[in-house]
């Protein structure tokens, strides 16, 4: 079964970087957005099986998503792809939900092997 797979980052290329990752992985990503409430909409529409979110954005920021992400699926499976080292924001994301975290700038294969352990995790 094909796992499908929700991008959400400003930054266009950081964007299609992780889509032709997950691609050469096997996944089929159904959608993009570019700042929180993108995110928040097109996860409410597409139900994808995992997201991946930054957290610096435009108009709402990832922790906006994620909360409402969150909201929406208490089981989201979403992984916070993010260059912000802030102990802080990262621990709210944790605490709101995130279910893992990949530092940018990423190692392609890092964050494929994340991305994978992500949605196996409980999946029994």
């Amino acid at each position: 079964m094909v796992r499908t797979l929700l991008v959400a980052d400003d930054a266009l290329i950081i964007r299609e970087i992780i889509k032709d990752m997950a691609a050469q992985a096997g996944w089929k990503v159904v959608g993009e957005a570019a700042n929180g409430q993108e995110a928040i909409d097109r996860y409410r529409e597409l139900h994808p099986d995992a997201v991946t979110l930054d957290m610096v954005m435009p108009e709402h920021d990832g922790l906006y998503a994620l909360h409402g992400i969150m909201e929406f699926d208490p089981n989201a499976k979403v992984l916070v792809v993010s260059a912000l080292e802030q102990r802080g924001v990262l621990k709210e994301a944790f605490k709101a939900g995130a279910t893992d975290f990949v530092a940018k700038p990423f190692d392609k294969k890092n964050l494929q092997t994340t991305l994978e352990q992500l949605v196996t995790r409980n999946a029994s």
